[in-house]
């Protein structure tokens, strides 16, 4: 696999292909590592947290702070407040970008499937029946072969350009001015949005201030701008500083450390197609989204979730073009929603008067959808769900409801896994297998071997075995609406298929090959990973 692009998204794709036994490339076009930016972070929801915790092995919370709570206050009136318990993993994380990307590369550095090329600039994609070709300028130019190629180079994305993709949208929807630094404010470890704040003014801190701590006392501080392209001085942004610790503070001259500064542009563009044959996109290459909170990063670490094992089914069984499909049907139609809510609340959010004058509780209506954003909650946050994928299966006698819909991220549960040690579900996430889970209370309290080969057991293991997609069985004594003795279905990036009543090895069967992509099996083509690689200089042809 050819992997275009070395920020959080192309890294973590290259490092679940590898954990899946895909052998990749990435083209770094940079020299291979991240300018400490403090004023450069990442908010990340639960479960993209919890997938890069898995592949880098590192305890995120040691480099960034997981949010003990959130605030909004509108003028002097709290609006609402939120509180995360300790450990609780619903509490968004707040990182710098280049601790995060640092990690991921220290994990790369030890996996042997992957190549990071550094200086290595696209110039140039061929595509063949069994392949596809990148170029890459410089001393030497060099060309690559791979069986796919996936394009993580962000808004400017030249695979995007050079498949003739557009990427229509709308330019400049907010703009933020930026800063970090280290001061003591009032809410530790809590994160803020004050709209409206007392003090407004025409400086930046006039409509809206987010403030999001991080580490040893640092902040970000962020201040939706006017509407315009005024220059943000760097007098006008200490002054927006001084202004806003001082209103907080109610001190006259807050002490502070002024660490970094930016001016963040926040645009909403969708790319007409995530897939050119044996190219895709991901990331910011394949959308923009950030207005009222929502994190872009997230849902290009879902895409790389999503597509990383449909393409290693498909480098590992020979390519079947429905389930290749299923990750733009699935990916692009999730993020067009987003975007969609995001545009129609827009007007009304940031609008001077209209419905706020008639309808009652607007302004706690709004509120609302500012901390659904933030939280990732909702329609501006939440994880999402595959409700209509041409992956689902259809007319299953035995299926049942659980309180996880068809297609929405599976809890994570303790489960028994096969080798009798116990184990969370999602640590068996990402590593290409479908997971069948049986719901069998009480296994939790007796040893393995007295309930391995004891009831169902040995029946559903025959028909885990007898599956079309290699698959692992797993035990949990529960899961939240799941009734005794039923057995769910969950794919590789950690979406429930269906959960049944009782083992039925033929809807078991049916819903496994549905997952696939159907019943329709292309004939391999295996060439595709054993065609020589053409053009190749210098020691390049990773696939």
């Amino acid at each position: 696999m050819i992997i275009v692009g070395a920020g959080p998204v192309g890294l973590t794709l290259a490092l679940l292909l590898a954990r899946q036994n895909v052998p990749a490339v990435v083209l770094d076009e940079g020299p291979g590592k991240d300018e400490p930016r403090p004023a450069r972070t990442v908010v990340l929801r639960e479960d993209t947290a919890a997938l890069l915790e898995r592949l880098t092995s590192v305890a995120l919370d040691e480099h960034g702070v997981r949010w003990a709570g959130w605030r909004s206050l509108r003028r002097k009136q709290v609006m609402s407040e939120v509180a995360f318990g300790e450990a609780d993993p619903a509490a968004p994380l707040h990182i710098a970008q280049h601790v995060l990307t640092n990690a991921l590369r220290a994990a790369l550095a030890d996996e042997p499937l992957v190549k990071v090329a550094v200086d290595s600039r696209l110039d140039a994609v061929e595509q063949e029946r069994s392949g596809v070709s990148a170029h890459t300028r410089g001393a030497r130019g060099t060309w690559w072969r791979g069986s796919y190629l996936v394009g993580c180079d962000g808004p400017r994305s030249t695979v995007r350009k050079l498949q003739d993709i557009r990427f229509p949208g709308r330019t400049a929807v907010e703009r933020h001015a930026v800063a970090a630094l280290r001061a003591e404010l009032p809410w530790e470890g809590h994160a803020l949005l004050h709209r409206m704040p007392p003090w407004r003014s025409s400086g930046p801190s006039a409509g809206e201030v987010t403030a999001r701590p991080l580490p040893d006392g640092v902040w970000r501080l962020d201040w939706l701008l006017p509407p315009g392209k005024d220059l943000v001085t760097p007098e006008i942004l200490v002054a927006g500083v001084r202004e806003t610790l001082t209103g907080w503070t109610d001190s006259s001259a807050p002490a502070y450390e002024l660490l970094d500064t930016g001016v963040h542009t926040v645009h909403h563009r969708l790319a007409r197609r995530w897939r050119a044959g044996r190219v895709f996109l991901a990331g910011d290459a394949a959308h923009l989204l950030g207005a009222f909170g929502t994190q872009g990063l997230d849902e290009g670490l879902r895409d790389a979730d999503n597509l990383a094992w449909k393409l290693a089914a498909a480098w590992h069984h020979g390519p079947h073009e429905a389930l290749l499909d299923s990750y733009q049907t699935e990916r692009r139609a999730l993020v067009a929603a987003r975007l969609r809510a995001a545009d129609q609340a827009l007007p009304v959010l940031r609008g001077g008067g209209g419905l706020r004058g008639i309808v009652p509780g607007t302004a706690r209506g709004h509120d609302a959808l500012f901390t659904d954003g933030h939280l990732g909650r909702g329609p501006l946050g939440a994880s999402g769900t595959y409700a209509d994928s041409p992956l689902a299966p259809r007319h299953l006698q035995a299926d049942v409801p659980v309180d996880t819909p068809p297609g929405a991220p599976v809890t994570d549960v303790r489960v028994t896994a096969e080798d009798g040690s116990f184990v969370q579900l999602r640590d068996r996430l990402g590593r290409g297998a479908l997971l069948v889970v049986l719901i069998a209370p009480g296994t939790g309290v007796w040893d393995r071997k007295h309930w391995v080969s004891a009831g169902v057991m040995p029946r559903l293991a025959a028909a885990v075995a007898a599956l079309p997609h290699p698959a692992e069985l797993l035990v949990a004594e529960s899961y939240p609406g799941a009734p005794a003795h039923s057995v769910l279905l969950v794919r590789p990036d950690g979406h429930l298929v269906t959960a049944l009543s009782g083992v039925r090895p033929a809807d078991l069967y049916a819903a496994a090959e549905a997952t696939l992509g159907g019943t329709a099996r292309e004939e391999r083509q295996e060439e595709t990973r054993e065609e020589p690689a053409p053009k190749e200089e210098a020691g390049s042809g990773v696939r």
